[in-house]
Parts: C-alpha cells; sequence; structure tokens
C-alpha cells in the first residue's frame, strides 16, 4: 500500500520519477480502510529535501500511511518557500487535535546552542509532552532525538571538538524488533556536533541498541517502546553528506570531509558506496509493522499499548 500525500506536493513527483507509488489524499478517500496516521516534525532547513527523503523510506511499507506535515509556527524558515509551508504544513497547534499512531522529529543544525536558546523550544516541549499520551509511537532524529532524551529523561548533550562527520560502524549490542533484519556491524551516517555519554543511560528507563567507539550510542529506546532515538541520519540520500561538506567549506566552516564515506577515501571519485540505504529501509519498515502491531485501531484508545521491554529479545549470534 502507499503513502497518502498531496497530489501537488513535489516529493508526490519526485517519488513518481523513482516507481515509488504514492496515493494522493483524493484516491486515498474511496479506500475502506483505516490508514496509519504519522506526523512529520519537520525541523531541517532544506524542508522539501528532508519530507522527500523520509516518504521515501517510509513509502517502503505495504501498509497504507496518511502522512501530516507539521513546522513550528514561531519560526521562519529561511530556505522554504512560505507559500509551500502554508499550502502543505499543520502547525503544531492543529496537528495536536488528534492522535497519530507515529510521529517523526526530525534532526536541526541548532545543536550547538542551549536548548533553551532555540527559538522554538518551548513549542517543541510541547508537541513533546503531547506525544507521549496521543501518540503510539515517536522517532526522534538527531537533534530531535537529542532533544527528545534531554526533555524526557533529563540527559544532557556534550560538545564536541569538531563535527561527527561521516558513515560510521555501529555495534547492535541488544536485540529489538526495530533492528529485525539488520547485519551486525552496520553502517549510520552521521552529521553532528553534539552526542550523549553512555554513563548517563543506567539510571533512566533506556536501552542501548546500538553504539560505536567513535559516535558512543546511536539507537536507543525506551522500555515501553513509546520512544525512539537515532542520532544519525537513516534518512540521508547519497550525496546530502557531500552536499554539507561543500557547504560547509563555501561558508567557511572548517568542516573536515565525511569519514568512512568516499570509496577508498577518495573524495574526488564520483562513485559513492551508499552502505545504509538498506539498513535505512529495513528501519523504517519495522517501525512502521511495530506501530501497526501495537496502536489501537480507535485512536481515541492511544496510550493504552501493552508493555514490552527490550529483554524479551534475544541478539542473534
Amino acid at each position: 500500500m502507499p503513502i497518502i500525500i498531496a497530489r501537488d506536493l513535489p516529493a508526490a513527483e519526485i517519488l513518481k520519477k523513482e516507481s515509488i507509488f504514492a496515493l494522493s489524499d483524493q484516491s486515498a478517500q474511496r479506500q475502506d480502510i483505516r490508514p496509519l496516521k504519522i506526523g512529520i516534525v519537520n525541523l531541517m532547513p532544506k524542508k522539501i529535501q528532508t519530507e522527500t527523503q523520509l516518504l521515501r523510506l517510509l513509502s517502503m511499507s505495504p501498509l497504507q500511511l496518511d502522512i501530516r506535515l507539521v513546522r513550528m509556527a514561531n519560526h521562519k524558515s529561511k530556505n522554504t518557500n512560505e507559500n509551500h509551508l502554508k499550502k502543505f504544513y499543520r502547525t503544531p497547534k492543529e496537528m495536536m487535535k488528534e492522535n497519530l499512531d507515529g510521529l517523526i522529529i526530525t534532526g536541526a543544525p541548532v545543536e550547538q546552542k542551549p536548548f533553551e536558546d532555540v527559538d522554538y523550544w518551548s513549542e517543541l516541549v510541547e508537541i513533546m509532552s503531547w506525544s507521549q499520551t496521543h501518540c503510539t509511537s515517536i522517532l526522534h532524529i538527531c537533534w530531535g532525538a537529542q532533544a527528545g532524551l534531554f526533555h524526557h529523561y533529563g540527559i544532557e548533550k556534550t560538545l564536541y571538538e569538531k563535527k561527527l562527520f561521516g558513515v560510521f560502524s555501529q555495534t547492535i549490542v541488544h536485540a529489538h524488533p526495530l533492528l529485525r533484519g539488520f547485519s551486525n556491524p552496520f553502517a549510520s551516517p552521521q552529521s553532528r556536533y553534539t552526542g550523549i555519554c553512555e554513563e548517563q543511560i543506567p539510571n533512566t528507563p533506556l536501552t542501548v541498541l546500538a553504539k560505536s567507539a567513535e559516535t558512543g550510542p546511536s539507537i536507543l529506546v525506551s522500555n515501553n517502546r513509546k520512544n525512539i532515538f537515532l542520532l544519525g541520519h537513516f534518512e540521508y540520500d547519497t550525496k546530502t553528506l557531500e552536499e554539507e561538506y561543500l557547504r560547509d567549506q563555501q561558508t567557511g566552516v572548517a568542516t573536515e570531509k565525511p569519514q568512512y564515506y568516499y570509496q577508498e577515501d577518495d573524495q574526488h571519485n564520483e562513485t559513492i558506496p551508499n552502505t545504509w540505504r538498506s539498513n535505512a529501509s529495513l528501519l523504517f519498515m519495522n517501525w512502521v509493522n511495530d506501530v501497526y502491531q501495537r496502536t489501537p485501531f480507535d485512536l481515541t484508545q492511544v496510550g493504552q499499548a501493552e508493555f514490552h521491554h527490550p529483554d524479551e529479545y534475544q541478539l542473534e549470534e
């Protein structure tokens, strides 16, 4: 089954060219089925790029997904046309009028600021608090993950000496339905100036699912499976890191070239091996499938999902 998006959303034409089936909202109304309602709180500067990346991954699911794009009402976007935002995006207050099966909170290039100094922090706090009683599962990405870890569990972020930038190998340390079918180790794109210390985790209701010596914890989940935290960017396209690197160079930011990214570590080689695409598709399919199995048919019953502790799952050798 397809994702449900507006017929004239820019991502619709891009996905059509990739032979990815997206159902228009008008056609979906004629189908007698309850789709999963998925909200995307898009905090990234290039919103059209990010919405396309996430919709591409969500479209891999055989389930029908009804997508709601959400933007911060108290933030002026510098990189996305206001007409696009008014036409295709809801405000948080509009989103919070209904319950959702799933919610995605993206990253944002603000990790070097204190959380409270981000101009939409209070609005995001309201969304994160609301999500705990009105969404079956919340997927937090990169800075969105750090924001969620701080808000829900008081975990402070740690500022790095330099940007963690590249595609890093991660080791699965705890089995979980989210990582079903993953190779071990697996690759994950990272692009951030901050992270978290694993020493902060033991006294929280969180489990680290994957980590590496270079990146620290990269995937965490709350023990009730309500909150998932991805410190990396599985949604990135093949050349997204290269685009970020070139943009940093042009603006005078002293970012080193992305590690473990270019073939044979040669940034002039036009072939960039995408070593994370299959795992990215698996992760999003696993997430949607998990939401589908646990969410109530009547969305007013969200918040009464069965408790599952990660210790129920065994790590495959």
